[in-house]
């Protein structure tokens, strides 16, 4: 019968595997798209969580509430957009996302997001409003997307004008990298 460490040991073996997998995939995804240079745009979806629970520390059958209180350790989710922009595909026009509670510091963060990471644009949403509007960051400038009343109502999404606005951001790019 194996022993409680050996258990824990091996639930970090298959944790650290799981995530060499996702950063080995990814790798593999960005040095695929390096040869197009600045003509390939990588558009990367909100994080869900900037937090998680691997796999092998999900517990097999319902937590029992009569074993009392429960404390939940989670994992943060590895980051990609740095190896992203910095090694595997350095010359893509490079979009990510800062969804934020309050709007007081979504400019700040997102500015800082394009300090850290060096990458291009940043779409900033507000939880509240995230899906009537949007600010495009980028190093020089912001730009507010917004849905009328009546786009709203024609069923119209905010990720339309996002994807065409980018559009027309990325062809800049190209043009100045040419």
């Amino acid at each position: 019968m194996a022993s409680a460490a050996a258990k824990e040991e091996e639930k970090d073996k298959d944790k650290d595997d799981d995530d060499d997998n996702d950063a080995n995939a990814a790798a593999a995804e960005g040095r695929a798209l390096a040869p197009l240079g600045s003509s390939a745009m990588f558009y990367l979806a909100a994080a869900v969580s900037d937090f998680y629970i691997p796999v092998s520390e999900m517990p097999e059958h319902k937590i029992q509430s009569s074993e009392g209180a429960l404390q939940i350790t989670m994992k943060m989710v590895p980051k990609m957009l740095s190896p992203l922009v910095r090694d595997w595909a350095p010359e893509a026009f490079v979009i990510s996302f800062k969804l934020e509670t309050d709007a007081q510091i979504l400019l700040d963060k997102s500015r800082q997001a394009l300090e850290k990471y060096r990458h291009q644009v940043v779409v900033a949403n507000v939880l509240e409003s995230r899906r009537t509007s949007v600010i495009i960051v980028t190093r020089d400038s912001q730009t507010p997307l917004s849905l009328s009343d009546e786009e709203i109502a024609q069923g119209m999404e905010i990720e339309e004008k996002i994807v065409s606005y980018l559009q027309g951001q990325h062809t800049a790019f190209i043009e100045r990298k040419g």
